[in-house]
């Protein structure tokens, strides 16, 4: 469709809340968008300003048609629009995926007798029909909640079915040691069988305090009665209860069911990291991660909320958020998730106190979740090195001829803990048997570039032959000048064979962006309309970038901690710098020094009795 025939169209488009729905050629929909005003919102993109978002510049540029749908008021405009993303499932819109290889908790609620099982998808159906999901989760964290759940609740763990499979067979031996209630008996009616599951359905949502109060109750009617065994069950079910709950971190002491919703943007993917906190503890989490990183705050924070809270097991009365460009959008998710409840839900940004602590928790667990996610190679189809791939493409290399990369990085806190890490990816897959770290003997201030030099003059005294492989390509992290620095420094080294070598280049907001080559070329991969190869690569080079990053700052931070720790001797009453060196020169770490009896420590050059009965004091609160 011509730019004139949309200026013609865009004159009879009202000044009403409303959706609109961007076309292409073939006449599908790839965007879905909700407007106070409509007409201003479509001149936007058609009326010849120019476009400084990417990813709106890249879907205009495929708009062949539109069409519209005029609403009484943004909130309906975004229940509208909810309703036709999930119908259309656009290209263009933040779309909720989550990564099959994140397992969902499935209670079907639905059935007679309810079971408890691992899902790697939803069954909109049986959702419908009353089945809860929680999650998706992290594997290992999945695994730990079902062995706590077995070890908690008497659920049945057969593959018997019911009530088809009653009275047919004796109970097995987890009945007779307390590990289930033996609904295939016939003496455990449907509803004694779905109050069980019903208490499951409270542990997942948070509610510990009921579940504990119960079992305490029935432990101790159980002693009274003499059931000594029953109580022993019991017993061991209330310590496994407490042993979930005791490291729970505690952010409020009030009574208050708060969701706090993280996000983290990087390599073509948005991770978003739902926390849940439930009377004061963190009970739960859910990880998704949703195509594109270019979208807005706003954008992905209202795509989140209306894809999931309305299938969601259960809506807090508090939704945290990330700050978002236009805050009337907080109020308009506000209502929309109130309509969902049935009660008042607020959404908002805090800006201080413990809920900031919540939020920005969330937001740190978004991007562990993202680390973790491209460290793994991506989605479970991806192929890890195939970024590898991409690089021999790059600098005119056959085919399979890079194997293993290797990257380093400086780490100092000012002129103290001067530190490297080197970090090691074969075939595409971090390596960490092979990582190294290099803490600095010949430089004493802060220079990276001199760092950089002793760690690489370090690092290939090995010659392969001691088993310290040579790399297939070095990835520096840096531009044009680092990349330089480092390739003077290999060079100088005369190595028996030349070692390719790139850049690892960082936009404006300190993410992985793109290469640049020995020859000075640059090669940017976070461009308007990234292709499948450089989405790939740039998860590649930022999953190598965020490793050897954590792994340098970790040991400049465990470098720190020793050095402050052999410090803390001095706040010992009587005990200065000479006599700390003393007690460390003489028992060799500050471990030892606690450990050591008054004799042992007054047996010390220099250190007195009193000496050592203010460090036995110090430690342990004792003399001895």
């Amino acid at each position: 469709m011509s730019k004139d025939r949309f200026d013609a169209r865009l004159d009879t488009v009202p000044l009403s809340p409303g959706v609109y729905l961007m076309k292409d050629a073939s006449g599908v929909v790839i965007y879905v968008g909700k407007a106070k005003k409509l007409r201003n919102r479509l001149r936007s993109y058609f009326g010849g300003g120019k476009i400084i978002h990417p990813k709106v510049a890249a879907m205009v540029s495929h708009v062949a048609d539109f069409e519209y749908v005029v609403v009484d008021s943004e909130a309906e405009a975004l229940l509208l629009e909810s309703n036709l993303i999930k119908r259309y499932m656009p290209q263009y819109n933040i779309l909720l995926r989550d990564d099959k290889a994140y397992p969902y908790v499935c209670i079907t609620l639905n059935e007679e007798y309810p079971r408890v099982f691992k899902a790697f998808r939803p069954d909109e159906k049986a959702r419908r029909e009353g089945a809860r999901y929680y999650g998706p989760y992290m594997s290992g964290d999945l695994s730990n909640t079902l062995k706590a759940i077995d070890e908690i609740f008497p659920l049945k763990k057969c593959r018997k079915v019911f009530p088809r499979d009653i009275g047919k067979e004796r109970p097995c031996l987890n009945y007779h040691i307390g590990k289930c209630m033996a609904p295939c008996s016939g003496k455990v009616s449907p509803s004694e069988y779905r109050n069980m599951i019903f208490d499951i359905v409270a542990f997942f949502d948070g509610r510990y305090d009921g579940i504990r109060k119960q079992l305490q109750e029935q432990m101790d009617e159980a002693s009274e009665e003499l059931d000594f065994e029953r109580a022993a069950v019991l017993r061991d079910r209330l310590a496994a209860l407490n042993a979930i709950t005791k490291d729970q971190r505690v952010f409020l002491d009030v009574d208050r069911d708060v969701d706090a919703i993280g996000v983290y943007s990087q390599g073509g993917e948005t991770c978003v990291r739902k926390l849940e906190l439930r009377d004061g503890r963190i009970v739960g989490s859910s990880t998704y991660f949703l195509k594109g990183d270019t979208g807005t705050v706003s954008e992905i924070v209202s795509g989140f909320i209306t894809q999931y809270y309305p299938d969601a097991a259960n809506i807090p009365p508090v939704v945290l958020v990330p700050a978002v460009e236009e805050e009337e959008d907080l109020d308009l998710l506000g209502g929309f998730l109130t309509g969902e409840a049935g009660r008042k839900v607020r959404v908002y940004t805090p800006e201080r106190g413990q809920m900031r602590k919540l939020l920005d928790l969330a937001c740190v667990n978004a991007r562990e979740m993202m680390v973790r996610r491209i460290l793994r190679g991506g989605g479970a189809q991806a192929d890890p090195a195939a970024g590898l791939r991409i690089l021999e493409k790059m600098l005119g290399l056959q085919d399979g001829t890079l194997h293993r990369a290797e990257s380093y990085d400086i780490s100092n806190l000012g002129n103290d803990d001067i530190c490297a890490g080197m970090v090691v990816f074969k075939d595409g897959r971090p390596d960490r048997k092979s990582y190294r770290l290099f803490r600095m003997k010949t430089v004493t201030a802060q220079d990276d570039f001199a760092s950089m030099r002793e760690t690489l003059t370090r690092r290939f005294s090995h010659d392969g032959r001691d088993g310290f492989e040579f790399p297939d390509i070095i990835l520096v992290d840096g531009g044009k000048g680092q990349l330089s620095a480092v390739k003077s420094v290999v060079d100088s080294l005369e190595l028996s064979r030349d070692i390719p070598m790139i850049g690892m280049v960082k936009n404006s907001r300190h993410r992985t962006a793109g290469v640049v080559m020995t020859d000075g070329t640059e090669i940017m991969l976070d461009k308007q309309e990234p292709s499948d190869d450089d989405i790939v690569l740039l998860r590649f080079l930022s999953s190598v970038q965020n490793e050897v990053h954590r792994f340098a700052i970790t040991y400049q931070k465990k470098l720190a901690g020793k050095r402050n720790m052999r410090y803390k001797l001095e706040n010992i009453k009587g005990i200065g710098p000479s006599k700390r060196r003393a007690l460390l020169s003489s028992l060799g770490s500050v471990k030892a020094v606690e450990e050591a009896d008054i004799k042992t420590l007054e047996g010390i050059k220099g250190i007195t009795g009193t000496d050592a009965r203010n460090i036995r004091m110090y430690f342990h609160g004792e003399e001895d």
